[in-house]
């Protein structure tokens, strides 16, 4: 399966879990929450954050369950979209935490781990969360996320562009390039992009660039583009080879390299433009 489509695939999963009010069947109290959740993308990011923290709290107070792990686990999947401050997400990652070791998860069943081990360890590593978790899951989680850093840490690849111009990563060495796995179809992808378009309007001139991969068809990320006046480089990786060789299971996704070719940053979902120049800091630029 494509990784863009296995993202859709989680997200279609977690919107039947989550969303939907007669699968599974909610009480009188997780109700509320699942719906509140459906709804955080329509609100301004400064509420967000607010109901994001209330929900977190709210879900970790109620009974032991599979409809609690489901409620976090959604809540979780979309607390990393943007900056809605540390605090917040926080109180999420407590929450998962303190929800698995209440209610284990099991594995997948063709014996892969399941997300919520993921989930955690993605947070514990990337956006610097305190949690515990004594599930072998988790440290297997953990251990896979070393792992895929360290591919991505020599990692090499080339694409063309929309005009066909052939982009080689390793050929870049002495400027800094920002690696963003994005689609046409990804709202947070959307959201981010003129921010991302500032900085790189800001920055080019200084040896700043940026390789937005995607692994749609031209006909599909040409108009987008076009119609969004995107000015950065876009990249078509329609084999998936790129995407599968950074494994990238999620989008957006974004890697900054130094200008010796050292990964220094990386995010795990949309980034605001604070966000994207504290990352760009880590390399040199500011």
């Amino acid at each position: 399966m494509r990784p863009c489509t296995f993202l859709l695939a989680i997200l279609l999963l977690f919107t039947s879990f989550v969303f939907a009010q007669n699968k599974p069947e909610w009480t009188a109290q997780e109700k509320p929450i699942a719906e509140q959740i459906g709804k955080l993308r329509s609100l301004d990011d400064v509420t967000r954050a607010r109901v994001t923290k209330d929900l977190a709290l709210q879900i970790r107070a109620l009974p032991a369950g599979q409809n609690k792990l489901r409620l976090v686990a959604g809540l979780s999947g979309l607390s990393t979209e943007g900056d809605f401050g540390r605090d917040t997400l926080q109180e999420v990652t407590t929450t998962l935490a303190t929800t698995l070791r209440e209610q284990p998860a099991p594995r997948r069943k063709d014996g892969t781990l399941a997300y919520p081990y993921v989930e955690l360890a993605t947070l514990v590593r990337y956006e610097h969360m305190q949690a515990t978790c004594g599930d072998p899951q988790y440290a297997e989680a953990v251990a896979q996320l070393e792992a895929d850093d360290a591919k991505r840490q020599t990692i090499d690849f080339t694409l063309p562009d929309l005009q066909g111009k052939s982009w080689r990563l390793r050929d870049l060495q002495g400027k800094v390039v920002l690696v963003n796995f994005w689609a046409t179809w990804c709202p947070p992808c959307r959201k981010e992009m003129p921010d991302l378009d500032s900085l790189y309007n800001k920055y080019k001139d200084q040896g700043f660039v940026v390789l937005a991969i995607s692994d749609e068809e031209t006909t599909k990320v040409s108009p987008f583009i076009a119609e969004h006046k995107i000015s950065y480089p876009v990249l078509l990786d329609p084999g998936d080879k790129v995407i599968n060789d950074f494994v990238v299971q999620g989008i957006p996704k974004t890697f900054v390299y130094d200008r010796s070719g050292k990964m220094v940053a990386q995010s795990i979902d949309m980034r605001t433009r604070g966000q994207f120049d504290a990352m760009l800091a880590q390399a040199g630029l500011k």
